[in-house]
């Protein structure tokens, strides 16, 4: 069976962090899978992939990835695969396009419980003709499911639930690599984008004796330099450190003592598992997705509450006792997303998909 992954590109984020740990393993399992990028730009995840011999294929570097030029660039390499499964709204849409125009089955992974278009009421019909087009549209937690029903307002095509997983090994057994002076570092990973809302986390070391922290922001996007403002404005810049995107994260996670995710909204939060499966306390926003992963094992907050998110950064710094509890309930909660189960469960939908064939 040829399988062709198609993403936006191979910058940091979750998607993208569950190609590059899901690829080798298909292959590993006798599977052609090969990846489509519309913006080849060179990133670690790129590299990672190529060094494991990954195919790797691209309509364009930089610019827009909406650039209608692509749909006809990417039909040859729809006649080419037995099944196309996209990723990101560009990659969907460009694929249902080139359906018309060529035999394929598509499927695609919907990433996330909300998203900007969304809201635009004159939008919704054409994500009903784009979802239309796709064999299967694999939902990552429940709530997410559950968003695009109500937003589309019926049935979707067949629609299982797969989480998100991790190797989680790699996480448990990497090595404290980074000198964090002493001080109590809270970190999270995510890219510097409007969803993930780095700005309430910086908001909170308002409220905490900062010489004694260090907050960790590794990414980077759009809005670094709207970050980077916040920072001066509150007089923060000796106690916040921009890491730009870094490769080795499990050895970033394990040199942290406390990990947030205040995304605006999320469809899962891999990040969120990592920093579980690398033992750490993880502290995140209350919102589906999220919360899923989460409840019940890290600590979970009111959605941009900073004042809120401070206080329990402090308990964790000052309450062992506590800080081991969380922690330890994060590490047995990771386990739960390895990623083997993650790739078994997508190989099944590709196995019912070729009988149908």
């Amino acid at each position: 069976m040829k399988i062709l992954q198609v993403i936006t590109s191979l910058r940091i984020g979750g998607a993208e962090k569950l190609i590059v740990d899901m690829v080798p393993l298909y292959r590993e399992r006798g599977y052609q899978v090969d990846v489509l990028l519309f913006d080849g730009t060179d990133t670690a995840f790129k590299r990672q992939l190529q060094d494991k011999g990954v195919t790797i294929y691209e309509l364009g570097k930089g610019g827009t990835v909406y650039n209608p030029l692509y749909i006809w660039k990417l039909i040859p390499f729809l006649q080419k695969y037995d099944i196309v499964h996209t990723h990101n709204t560009a990659c969907q849409l460009f694929a249902a396009i080139g359906s018309v125009l060529c035999s394929v089955v598509l499927v695609t992974t919907e990433h996330n419980t909300s998203n900007r278009r969304r809201d635009w009421t004159w939008y919704r019909l054409l994500d009903k003709w784009m979802y239309s087009r796709y064999r299967s549209v694999i939902c990552i937690s429940d709530k997410t499911k559950e968003n695009l029903v109500h937003y589309l307002k019926g049935k979707l095509p067949v629609a299982p639930i797969i989480y998100n997983g991790i190797n989680c090994e790699t996480y448990a057994a990497s090595t404290n690599l980074f000198e964090s002076n002493g001080k109590t570092v809270v970190t999270m990973v995510a890219g510097f984008r409007y969803q993930k809302d780095q700005d309430t986390l910086i908001k909170a070391f308002q409220y905490l004796p900062v010489d004694c922290y260090e907050l960790w922001l590794v990414g980077d996007g759009e809005r670094r330099p709207v970050l980077e403002s916040l920072v001066n404005q509150l007089g923060l810049q000796q106690h916040v450190r921009f890491w730009g995107i870094q490769s080795d994260i499990p050895a970033i996670l394990k040199s942290s003592d406390i990990i947030v995710m205040s995304s605006h909204w999320e469809g899962f939060g891999l990040a969120a598992v990592e920093g579980m499966a690398a033992g750490k306390p993880v502290v995140a926003t209350d919102i589906p997705g999220l919360a899923e992963v989460i409840k019940n094992a890290g600590i979970l907050f009111p959605h941009g509450d900073a004042k809120t998110l401070a206080d329990i950064i402090l308990r964790l710094k000052e309450d062992s006792e506590y800080y081991r509890q969380i922690a330890g309930q994060c590490i047995q909660r990771a386990f739960e997303y390895d990623i083997r189960k993650t790739v078994d469960a997508y190989l099944e939908v590709y196995k019912q998909l070729d009988k149908i064939l």
